[in-house]
């Protein structure tokens, strides 16, 4: 008998005040991109990241080998499931996080069970959504985990399957919860759930990219080693600095491989009905600031010699501001996405 059936009663506002906190705590984007939402929407979301990011934060935990790492992520999705007593989960995880774990994600870690008993106190839809998503994701990380090594994947279809498990099952567990949210969405339920992985995957790419040089400083490789081995560079020799233009092209195959996701991810954006402001400007905002991380990775010679590279303090607002104005124009949006990809090859 699962611990917290699912009639359990609705979270209180203290409960979802301290989830909407533990979000600016630990994300920069989404602390942006959620409240943008609808209240019953955003609570629901909110939610969702957080637990993704449990997940991901045993994911990433190099203290932690990939036995204890699956046993972890099992233990994880048993307590969202109501399986087990999340509370003791929570406290036998940050037991285990070493210093290489952020201060945020330690303290989410150390919150797990507050964060699972708001999950357990979502409407009934909702909830099948996220413990599905999770239980998918989950399965992705401990498939990979098995078998990565430092040395990358092995190729770009291996990349695409890697970004379908952790970020392309979450593109589609969003499209259930804005379908139940809106019956004007549901009825573009099949044509989202088609794109939505594109969507996710976009996202997830860019961040594969943006974190090589953080990624190699703990030991971990999430390249294809196809496209650099085309150029003839070997991912075995990667290191901190400049690897040469052999590697800059491998660089620029990803790079286009991402712009062909994030276009694919802008045309599931244009699904959601024009009424549906909130969805689409949070969508929009997460696809708009992956965009911009994309062009500077592309275009900053600092980035492909691992030197400080940070997205400009103003590109955020200034996005922001473009993406509420043009919201309801998909050919606005075309336009402006095409104006920020310009430079990344296709």
């Amino acid at each position: 008998m699962p611990i917290d059936a699912p009639e359990s009663a609705p979270v209180r506002e203290d409960e979802l005040a301290f989830q909407a906190d533990m979000l600016q705590q630990v994300s920069r984007t989404y602390a942006l991109t959620i409240p943008l939402l609808q209240a019953d929407l955003r609570d629901a979301v909110t939610n969702a990241y957080l637990l993704c990011r449990i997940a991901d934060t045993i994911e990433d935990e190099p203290a932690l080998d990939p036995v204890r790492k699956e046993v972890l992520l099992g233990g994880f999705t048993a307590a969202v499931a109501g399986r087990t007593e999340a509370d003791a989960f929570a406290a036998r995880l940050s037991a285990l996080l070493s210093d290489a774990t952020s201060n945020g994600e330690r303290f989410l870690a150390e919150k797990a069970g507050r964060i699972v008993r708001i999950a357990h106190g979502l409407p009934l839809a909702r909830r099948r959504a996220i413990e599905s998503c999770l239980q998918k994701m989950t399965q992705g990380m401990i498939e990979f985990q098995r078998r990565r090594a430092t040395q990358g994947l092995r190729d770009m279809a291996e990349l695409e399957r890697y970004c379908y498990h952790v970020a392309g099952v979450v593109a589609k567990m969003l499209t259930e919860l804005f379908c139940d949210h809106s019956s004007a969405i549901a009825e573009r339920r099949e044509e989202l759930m088609a794109l939505a992985p594109s969507y996710g995957q976009g996202l997830q790419m860019t961040n594969i990219l943006r974190d090589i040089w953080s990624d190699l400083a703990r030991g971990y490789c999430w390249l294809p080693r196809e496209p650099f081995l085309a150029g003839g560079f070997d991912v075995d020799d990667l290191q901190a600095g400049d690897n040469g233009p052999a590697f800059a092209a491998g660089l620029d195959v990803l790079a286009a491989a991402t712009h062909r996701q994030l276009r694919q991810g802008l045309e599931f954006i244009l699904l959601i009905p024009r009424r549906e402001r909130g969805v689409r400007r949070h969508l929009l905002l997460t696809l708009g600031m992956a965009a911009l991380t994309l062009r500077r990775i592309h275009r900053s010679e600092d980035f492909r010699a691992d030197r400080d590279f940070n997205q400009p303090k103003r590109a955020a607002p200034a996005l922001m501001a473009a993406i509420t104005l043009l919201t309801q124009s998909d050919s606005a949006l075309r336009r402006l996405f095409g104006l920020i990809l310009r430079p990344v090859p296709r």
